[in-house]
C-alpha cells in the first residue's frame, strides 16, 4: 500500500527539519528569545489547530467512527503510521484526540498534512 505522508516526504514536498516526519512540529520554526543576562534561548513557533475543512488539505479517505476505534489504529490503517494521529486532528479542528472517536457514526476526514497537497475527493 502507497501511504501519503511517505510519498510526500519521498518526493521532497515536506521538507527536512529537526523533528520527525511522523510529528505534529515537523516544519515548525524555530524562533530565539534573548534573555537579559544574553543567553539565547530557542523556542518552538505557536502552532495553532487549522480550521477543519481548509483548501489546503488534501482528502484521500473518510473514515465512519465505530464503537472501540481508536484513532491510532485508523492513522495506521489510512496513513501508514500510528504517530501520525495528529494529521486526523488537524483535518477535523480537534484538539483533544479523544473527541473524535468518542461518537459512534461521525465521519472523518483523512488528509494529507496540511498544506502538502495531493489527490482530493476520496
Amino acid at each position: 500500500m502507497n501511504y501519503p505522508l511517505q510519498a510526500l516526504t519521498q518526493m521532497g514536498v515536506l521538507p527536512l527539519v529537526n523533528f520527525p516526519a511522523d510529528s505534529r512540529y515537523y516544519g515548525s520554526g524555530v524562533l530565539q528569545h534573548t534573555a537579559p543576562n544574553g543567553q539565547s534561548i530557542p523556542y518552538l513557533m505557536r502552532r495553532f489547530v487549522p480550521q477543519p475543512g481548509a483548501p489546503n488539505f488534501a482528502t484521500v479517505a473518510r473514515h465512519s467512527v465505530r464503537q472501540g476505534d481508536r484513532l491510532d489504529l485508523i492513522a495506521a490503517r489510512y496513513l501508514g503510521d500510528p504517530l501520525v494521529f495528529w494529521i486526523i486532528c488537524d483535518a477535523n479542528g480537534a484538539i483533544r484526540p479523544q473527541d473524535l472517536v468518542a461518537q459512534p457514526g461521525r465521519v472523518l476526514a483523512i488528509t494529507t498534512p496540511q498544506g502538502a497537497g495531493g489527490a482530493t475527493g476520496a
